[in-house]
């Protein structure tokens, strides 16, 4: 299952602190297609039926269940972009 550093996890629940569900809220990865070509990070109020649910330190990821086989063996990281923005990055989770 995917796994969140801390810096992930401060940067989710800072991004999810003035949702309209705070207590429900998190980021969604979903696959664009079947084939898994690529994944999207968006804010979401709750997760839908078929996601899967990683919560670390009161912040959650909802996984759609390409995005959860995809990054099973991964770890979700954040960090700035040069303007300020938050950025995540997936890594392999360490040894």
């Amino acid at each position: 299952m995917l796994t969140l550093t801390p810096t992930a996890a401060q940067a989710i629940r800072d991004l999810t602190a003035t949702a309209p569900e705070p207590q429900q809220s998190g980021v969604r990865i979903s696959s664009k297609s079947e084939n898994a070509g690529s994944l999207t990070l968006t804010l979401a109020n709750a997760p839908e039926p078929m996601d899967a649910v990683v919560e670390t330190e009161g912040a959650r990821v909802y996984l759609d269940p390409v995005a959860a086989t995809l990054l099973d063996d991964k770890a979700l990281d954040a960090g700035a972009d040069d303007q300020g923005g938050v950025s995540f990055l997936v890594t392999d989770k360490p040894a």
